[in-house]
């Protein structure tokens, strides 16, 4: 796999490539700055996945990545700024981090944008994810397989660490699609979303 760096902070770009550095999956680390607009950057690098730094310039977000989107490459946004990130999230960005994400919590997000998954910080969580008022009325976004696995297994009562193991995976890809499932299901604890997916029909319990 193959990861673009789009930050202006050079010191920050070389920290996020080291923590990217032997990751499993990652092939290859490529580090620049967003001096045209990030459509054009990925064409020129043709990476796999994206890692775009919204704290330091003053860009439109919402026209930059349609464009990008268009290229079918996911980008992972970093920041600290809700406003910035939920906007982000709106225009169609597959992963939101805080900019002092740890190497471990980076390397699975990746994996997982990578491999078609949305990825949401919790940090972000209450500004990004729809509340279930604005849920009430509208279909629910269809789970995935994996999602539907995971969910049979919260509702076994097994701990993310578990999960993990049963499936082969890293407890943060089990962390990243629990917080995807009780976003799909406008549930705010793991026993809400059981029992929402057990009265759709999605769980055999």
């Amino acid at each position: 796999m193959r990861v673009l760096i789009v930050a202006d902070d050079e010191v920050f770009r070389a920290g996020l490539a080291a923590a990217l550095s032997g990751q499993t999956g990652v092939s290859a680390v490529n580090q620049t700055r967003l001096d045209g607009d990030l459509a054009t950057t990925a064409l020129a690098h043709r990476p796999d996945v994206i890692l775009w730094d919204l704290s330091d310039a003053d860009r439109r977000i919402g026209s930059e990545l349609p464009a990008v989107l268009d290229l079918a490459t996911p980008v992972i946004v970093l920041g600290d700024d809700e406003m910035r990130i939920a906007e982000a999230v709106a225009s169609g960005a597959k992963g939101a981090l805080p900019r002092h994400v740890d190497p471990a919590a980076l390397g699975a997000a990746v994996r997982a944008v990578d491999e078609g998954l949305v990825v949401i910080d919790p940090e972000f969580s209450a500004s990004v994810l729809p509340t279930r008022a604005e849920l009430s009325g509208a279909p629910i976004e269809e789970l995935t397989p994996r999602e539907i696995e995971v969910l049979q297994l919260v509702a076994e009562g097994l701990p993310n660490k578990q999960i993990a193991l049963r499936l082969g995976i890293s407890e943060h890809t089990v962390k990243f699609h629990v917080d995807a499932i009780l976003g799909k299901l406008g549930a705010h604890s793991r026993t809400e979303a059981v029992t929402r997916a057990a009265r759709l029909g999605l769980l055999v319990l």
